[in-house]
């Protein structure tokens, strides 16, 4: 019987103390990576050129598939129209009407969700 109780209290004790260390959690932000962007218009006659200047790897190969860190595609939407993806560095608007034009630029992964890195730029066409 003695021995019975000793092996219960060594048992309880075991699973106390188990219990009693401190979860192991990463502290490491899943996506660590934050891409740069800048954009620039070149405008002539009623053409806009937008050139895309970035560190992010424009993958065509991986779009619509699982996020790699550091790969991704473009969003941009041309005066608040339906937004378009984009996998090449420059991407050039034909017949522009005359006046101001506003580009939003997105930076977003594989698998579409953001990098959290935009740029919009104005421009005209004469």
């Amino acid at each position: 019987m003695k021995f019975c109780k000793s092996v219960c209290l060594v048992a309880a004790l075991t699973f106390l103390i188990s219990g009693c260390g401190k979860a192991k959690t990463s502290t490491t932000p899943a996506n660590t990576y934050t891409p740069t962007l800048e954009v620039s218009a070149v405008v002539n006659g009623d053409t806009a050129a937008l050139q895309l200047t970035t560190d992010l790897k424009l993958s065509k190969e991986h779009y619509n598939q699982q996020r790699v860190q550091g790969e991704g595609h473009v969003h941009i939407s041309l005066d608040n129209s339906e937004k378009i993806i984009v996998t090449d560095k420059e991407q050039v608007f034909d017949h522009l009407s005359k006046g101001p034009h506003e580009a939003k630029v997105s930076l977003h992964n594989n698998d579409h969700t953001p990098y959290d890195v935009s740029k919009t730029i104005t421009f005209e066409v004469k």
